[in-house]
C-alpha cells in the first residue's frame, strides 16, 4: 500500500482568501498527522498564493512525520528550499497564470538546471524527486540526472473518463514499471480524489501518493480525522484486493 502524504496548500488558500490568521495550515497538518498521514507536503510558490515562508518554518519545527517541500527551479525558491530543513523536495514546473500545476516538469529541457539543483538540494539533506508526466523519455533523463525519486503526474488520468481513463492508467502503470526497472523510486499525485485513487494505489511499486485538495475539501464537511480516515480506508482496500 502506498504511503499517504497530505498536501496542505489549500488550507492556506482558504486563509489567504481573506488574509486572516485562520484556518491555520500548521494546525491542520498536525491534525492530519494525528489522523494517520505519513507525511506533509506543501508548495512554496514564487507568487505566495497559498503557503507563506513563515508556514514552512513552522511546519519544519512542528511536523513529526516527513516534510516534503515542492519547489520550482527559480533561484529564489531553491535557496529557500536549501535552508528549509525539509527531508524531501519535489521539483515542479511553475506558471504564474495557472490555477494549479498543469503538467510535469520538462526534465529533458531543464537538464542543465537540474544537474545543478539536484545535488544542491541533496547536499542540504533531503531526498529529491522530479514531478513528471508518465513519459519514458522524461523518466530516462531523470535516471541520467541521478534523481532518486520521480513523482508521476496523475492529472491526465484524473481528468479522463471511460476508455481514456483506462489508457491513462495503463500509461501510469507502464511508466512506474519502467522507472522501477532502471532503479528509480516512484511516487504519484495530482487530482486524486476518493473516486479515482484506488486504481492508482493498486499499481505495484508506487511508494507514496500525494493528495491534497480532495481531502481538504472533504474535511470541510466531515473534519480532518474522518476525511483522512476515509482515504486511508480506500488505500487499505487496495492492499486487501492484491492479497
Amino acid at each position: 500500500m502506498p504511503r499517504l502524504h497530505i498536501n496542505i496548500d489549500h488550507v492556506a488558500t482558504l486563509r489567504q482568501a481573506r488574509r486572516e490568521a485562520f484556518p491555520d495550515p500548521i494546525a491542520w497538518a498536525l491534525a492530519a498527522e494525528e489522523a494517520g498521514a505519513e507525511g506533509i507536503t506543501c508548495h512554496l510558490r514564487k507568487d505566495r498564493r497559498h503557503i507563506q515562508d513563515a508556514d514552512v518554518v513552522q511546519l519544519r519545527a512542528q511536523v513529526k512525520t516527513l516534510l516534503n517541500l515542492e519547489s520550482s527551479l527559480d533561484e529564489e525558491m531553491l535557496a529557500l528550499a536549501e535552508k528549509s530543513g525539509a527531508e524531501a523536495f519535489c521539483l515542479v514546473p511553475e506558471n504564474r497564470e495557472e490555477v494549479t500545476t498543469e503538467g510535469g516538469l520538462n526534465v529533458v529541457g531543464e537538464a542543465a538546471r537540474l544537474r545543478e539543483a539536484i545535488p544542491r538540494l541533496t547536499s542540504s539533506g533531503g531526498l529529491v524527486s522530479l514531478f513528471i508526466d508518465p513519459d519514458l523519455k522524461q523518466i530516462d533523463m531523470a535516471r541520467e540526472l541521478q534523481a532518486p525519486f520521480i513523482e508521476l503526474h496523475t492529472g491526465e488520468y484524473a481528468k479522463a473518463t471511460g476508455a481514456a481513463r483506462q489508457e491513462a492508467l495503463e500509461r501510469l502503470a507502464n511508466a512506474t514499471a519502467h522507472a522501477k526497472s532502471i532503479g528509480l523510486r516512484v511516487n504519484a499525485g495530482h487530482g486524486l480524489d476518493y473516486e479515482n485513487t484506488p486504481p492508482v494505489a493498486s499499481i505495484p511499486h508506487i511508494e507514496e501518493l500525494n493528495i491534497g485538495f480532495a481531502i481538504v475539501a472533504r474535511s470541510v464537511f466531515v473534519g480532518v480525522s474522518r476525511a483522512i480516515g476515509e482515504m486511508q480506508n480506500l488505500l487499505d482496500g487496495t492492499t486487501a484486493s492484491r492479497a
